[in-house]
């Protein structure tokens, strides 16, 4: 599965770099668990929350999808739309006060790619 493990990939080390952000605000804060009161942190959990809550599942969408034999062509399409979603997302919710316009877009684009894949997979189920 080479495209969705280019995908997982280049996601992974995203999140690496949210978690990194985190526990970086949290020794410069000295917050143990949770965000203390901090406006900034709290933003940089919520981004790496909300990644680790969304991406597991459109990589497993993309995952079936390419075992379901769809060609890679549309297989990147979708992981694009994921990571440009995600990427958006994280612009506008990691730090205080968050751009709301490119959360909404990183939303649209993450549900829009969770529709189209779940639609094609249900075309291949029938």
């Amino acid at each position: 599965m080479p495209v969705t493990s280019f995908y997982a990939a280049v996601l992974a080390l995203i999140f690496v770099c949210l978690s990194l952000n985190v526990i970086r605000l949290r020794r410069q804060h000295k917050v143990s668990l949770g965000d203390g009161g901090h406006a900034v942190l709290q933003h940089a959990t919520r981004a790496h929350g909300n990644f680790a809550e969304y991406v597991p599942f459109g990589l497993i969408l993309i995952g079936l999808l390419e075992l379901n034999g769809t060609g890679p062509v549309l297989l990147h399409v979708l992981g694009g739309t994921l990571l440009m979603g995600r990427g958006f997302h994280i612009a506008g919710v990691a730090r205080a006060p968050g751009k709301m316009i490119f959360r909404q877009m990183g939303m649209v684009l993450t549900f829009t790619m969770f529709g189209v894949a779940a639609t094609l997979l249900l075309f291949h189920l029938l």
